[in-house]
């Protein structure tokens, strides 16, 4: 089985996830839409396009002469990606960000404490202005408050 064809394989599974979380949500009219509008025209051209990559997924190479060697890498991110969803809301979103961005650049990219340190607070204290203030996204605080 070729890689092509095994990643439209979970696009696709992602796509009918996504058709079938829909229901719940009103869908509306062409001139008025709901809620799930969107997300139900999102995942029907997600389904769409996964099609594609596996019916053309026969000229992809066989998964097991993928090398991964980045996957130290791959793991670190997705641990970080774990931390934040369970962490957001008893920590809040400035200090899940800042040690997730702080891991992220410090740690996984090696880079200079001072700049990684730059870098994850300006990150995380700014995308928290611009959602907050200018968006009026409600991001979590955490206990503190911060």
């Amino acid at each position: 089985m070729g890689i092509d064809r095994i990643s439209g394989f979970f696009l696709f599974l992602l796509a009918a996830f996504v058709a079938v979380e829909t229901r719940v949500l009103p869908l509306g009219t062409h001139s008025h839409p709901g809620p799930g509008y969107l997300p139900l025209i999102l995942s029907c051209f997600l389904a769409a396009m996964s099609l594609i990559v596996i019916v053309r997924g026969k000229l992809s190479p066989p998964w097991r002469s993928v090398e991964w060697s980045e996957k130290f890498h791959a793991l670190a991110i997705i641990g970080c990606c774990f931390f934040a969803t369970f962490s957001m809301e008893p920590l809040g979103y400035r200090i899940t960000m800042f040690l997730a961005l702080g891991i992220l650049f410090g740690v996984l990219e090696r880079m200079k404490v001072w700049w990684a340190l730059i870098l994850a607070s300006s990150l995380s204290l700014g995308s928290f202005w611009v959602f907050d203030t200018f968006l009026r996204v409600p991001l979590p605080r955490g206990g503190w408050g911060f």
